[in-house]
């Protein structure tokens, strides 16, 4: 089977608006228009702001836009370049020149210069990427968790689109990869990183954003719920919370409403709910003591709209 090709560029920001949309992500005019560049220059975008606003799901959106495979590598502290480019599959090798050597006595050194071929390299993603036959999106998620030797390695990648293999020496891509690294802004980053880098910052949604979102994802909510749920949120985030409310725990909590059949957000219902969105004990009582009491009568505060 031949390889995939991606779909053709967009014209202009507002074709890559439209075409973010059709894969299911609302973009505002800042992510489509990094998107936009990302392609037309090749250049990685750095994309970093609160966990939960669309950083990763804005790389995904991209893939499912341009029809290329996404390729992701998941960032965590002590990650290393054997996790993250490629290590060799040892008990493979073992096993080959135990066997070699079984079935030719005096065959082990010859069998020893056989192990370090393609047949025995594991490739992990960013060795998958680079040497993918057909473009893809290569998401590096959560960039700050590691440290500042890793970056250093990543700047090869990100410069030249090539790794290099001591054993076989150096794989270049074939086909241009799109990268998305996201970061929670949990450090800094180097300097050496973000120059290679496109930026956008992503955060928490306006108001009306919000619920346009929100309808997208859930769209069999009632309306005025879905406005009055978006109005507690808001609320929720001004809060000074351990963790604010995601994005995608607004979806979350709109799913659930629809499952549980609520045609209102009263404090009960609220108190029942409340743990899809927040995952602290110490937020929980902060947000029945602040928001929930609110609630107790027929209306709120807000609008709900």
């Amino acid at each position: 089977m031949g390889a995939k090709t991606d779909r053709p560029a967009p014209s202009s920001v507002e074709d890559e608006r439209k075409r973010l949309a059709e894969a299911g992500y609302l973009a505002d005019e800042s992510a489509a228009l990094v998107s936009f560049l990302a392609e037309r220059l090749d250049k990685p975008v750095l994309v970093e702001g609160p966990a939960g606003v669309g950083k990763t799901e804005l790389a995904k959106a991209v893939a499912r836009a341009t029809g290329r495979p996404l390729v992701r590598l998941q960032c965590y502290e002590g990650l290393d370049e054997a996790k993250a480019l490629y290590e060799w599959n040892y008990r493979k090798q073992l096993l080959h020149i135990q066997a070699r050597a079984a079935a030719d006595e005096g065959a082990g050194e010859s069998a020893e210069n056989e192990i370090f071929g393609e047949g025995f390299l594991l490739e992990r993603p960013l060795l998958t990427a680079i040497a993918s036959g057909e473009p893809v999106v290569l998401l590096i998620d959560e960039i700050d968790k590691t440290d500042q030797e890793f970056e250093a390695m990543l700047l090869e990648v990100l410069s030249e689109f090539q790794i290099s293999i001591p054993e076989l020496g150096p794989v270049e891509a074939t086909t241009q990869p799109l990268v998305f690294l996201t970061s929670n802004d949990s450090r800094e980053l180097t300097e050496a990183l973000k120059r290679r880098c496109l930026y956008l910052w992503i955060d928490y949604p306006s108001r009306e954003r919000e619920l346009e979102i929100v309808r997208l994802h859930v769209p069999d909510l009632d309306p005025k719920l879905a406005g009055k749920m978006v109005d507690v949120i808001q609320e929720i985030r001004e809060l000074d919370l351990k963790k604010p409310p995601s994005l995608s725990e607004s979806i979350d909590w709109a799913r659930t409403l629809l499952l549980i059949g609520a045609d209102d957000i009263d404090r009960e219902t609220l108190e029942q709910s409340l743990s899809i969105i927040v995952k602290h004990r110490t937020d929980i009582d902060l947000i029945a003591e602040r928001v929930a009491v609110k609630l107790s009568g027929p209306e709120t505060n807000g609008q709900t709209g």
